[in-house]
């Protein structure tokens, strides 16, 4: 089975009882922590994979060094161990994410720019990029990218808006060069 498909159970069956118990936003919450946690300790993964320790050990290593989290979360990591899919933690934190959003009418997108954007221009941006893709709303993460030249790139999932100076140079450079051949 796919590590994509794998990941959309375990956010499906995390909404669901999220859902249930009304902590969704307190799940987002953790999870997104719990995400940059494993992103910033390269080490963590292969810890808790290592064949040569024990998986009581690894299970009462997750639930010391995890126990600020909630229930869920730490049996949800336990159980992640426990089937060695802990690799899968950042998908699967994605894919929650997604699925949370996706239920409230909401989208995340970057949004590359030369400078940073006033909060005008973000909020009319956020209009017209929410009606684009049948959002309710979209939250930016702002990145600030000299290396564009002007204009803005948005990217929403899978989906990609250039309308930066350095795309539309490159898109004049390949038209010449397929000219002169």
């Amino acid at each position: 089975m796919s590590e994509v498909v794998v990941a959309k159970r375990y956010a499906d069956a995390l909404y669901q009882s999220g859902n249930e118990k009304g902590t969704i936003d307190e799940l987002v919450e953790e999870f997104r922590t719990l995400k940059t946690v494993f992103e910033n300790n390269q080490q963590l993964v292969p810890f808790l994979s290592h064949p040569r320790l024990s998986m009581d050990d690894k299970k009462a290593f997750v639930a010391k060094t995890f126990n600020s989290c909630s229930v869920l979360v730490v049996n949800t990591l336990k159980l992640l161990v426990e089937r060695h899919r802990i690799n899968l933690l950042p998908a699967i934190v994605d894919e929650f994410v997604d699925r949370v959003n996706e239920s409230r009418g909401l989208g995340e997108a970057t949004i590359y720019s030369v400078r940073e954007l006033s909060s005008e221009e973000l909020s009319n941006l956020e209009k017209s990029v929410a009606k684009r893709f049948g959002k309710q709303s979209v939250i930016f993460t702002p990145v600030v990218d000299p290396s564009i030249l002007g204009g803005i790139k948005i990217r929403m999932g899978n989906t990609i808006i250039d309308g930066t100076i350095s795309s539309k140079l490159e898109r004049i450079e390949r038209s010449m060069k397929l000219a002169n051949n």
